[in-house]
């Protein structure tokens, strides 16, 4: 798949990020990464994010980044494209993109690099190092430590052909205006605040009618029904589902920084897909949370 490709794939439809499955060790579990990815495969989603956020890419090693992304393409070839999460250190972030090329994935998401600030001139040759390593669709994750100008996108896009998209997870109205008129159909955009259910509507209305859905991991069904209604305009549906499901979701999430995570695993483990559990530093939800999950979606009906 060439860059062009995948810029038109990213262009519309649901995207989402499955978890990534580790055994009661912690260690990664092929097997069942593998059933959940044949799980959600059928459900219609775009495209899949292997190792991405909500998979746990801060916590996996090299060695195990290589066997989630191989896992995934194998899994889910002929069945819906792969992107691979990649990020942290420059170098670090240009072998998890060259081993996800290695490995058949259709291009990577670039997630933040950690801990340090940086100025638009770090930022801007981070980005242009990675996607000069790799010949396939480079995504930029607009978040954290790694916020973007308009102007630095600008020169990126002039650089770097295949960087094709552009997520944000910052939720900064004016700023992704700006860029969106400065950039127009040069990028295809993505929303990915956490839980982006909540923001769709609006950033539909801002050029950006894509986004990636975490609770798609669990509720499959309900996430494409309410990306259905945000694509046709259903304001009674995507009102009903954030009133009962999704505002109710957010105060578990808002209770604890990781939640946005440890959440999703928790919500796989209540509809019978168990991922296993999250790696420090995150935690896991309270029990009596997760009997307040299993009530949410006990609400959704058959999955």
């Amino acid at each position: 798949m060439n860059p062009h490709d995948l810029k038109q794939i990213m262009s519309s439809g649901l995207l989402s990020f499955p978890l990534t499955d580790f055994d009661a060790n912690g260690d990664f579990n092929a097997k069942g990464y593998a059933a959940r990815l044949e799980w959600l495969a059928p459900y219609g989603a775009k495209a899949l994010f292997a190792a991405g956020g909500t998979g746990e890419f801060f916590s996996l090693t090299g060695s195990e980044y290589a066997e989630v992304i191989k896992t995934a393409v194998q899994t889910c070839r002929g069945k819906v494209p792969i992107i691979a999460g990649a990020g942290g250190p420059t170098r670090f972030a240009i072998e998890c993109a060259q081993e996800a090329e290695r490995q058949g994935a259709h291009g990577i998401l670039l997630l933040p690099h950690y801990l340090t600030e940086a100025s638009q001139e770090g930022l801007i040759n981070h980005v242009e190092q990675v996607c000069k390593s790799v010949k396939f669709g480079v995504i930029v994750y607009n978040r954290s430590v790694s916020k973007f100008t308009p102007e630095s996108l600008a020169i990126l896009a002039e650089r770097c052909p295949n960087l094709i998209g552009f997520k944000d997870g910052v939720g900064d109205i004016e700023r992704m205006s700006a860029i969106f008129m400065k950039m127009g159909d040069r990028f295809s955009y993505l929303g990915g605040l956490p839980t982006a259910e909540v923001y769709a509507a609006a950033y539909k209305a801002l050029g950006t009618p894509v986004y990636s859905s975490a609770v798609f991991n669990f509720i499959p069904k309900t996430a494409m029904q309410f990306y259905e209604a945000v694509r046709t305009d259903d304001m009674a549906t995507q009102h009903h589902l954030l009133r009962e499901f999704f505002h109710p979701l957010l105060n578990i999430r808002n209770r604890k920084q990781g939640y946005a995570v440890s959440m999703i695993k928790a919500g796989a483990r209540i509809v019978g897909h168990d991922a296993g559990p999250v790696r420090a530093p995150l935690s896991e939800l309270a029990p009596h949370e997760c009997d307040e999950l299993a009530a949410l979606i006990a609400k959704l009906g058959p999955q």
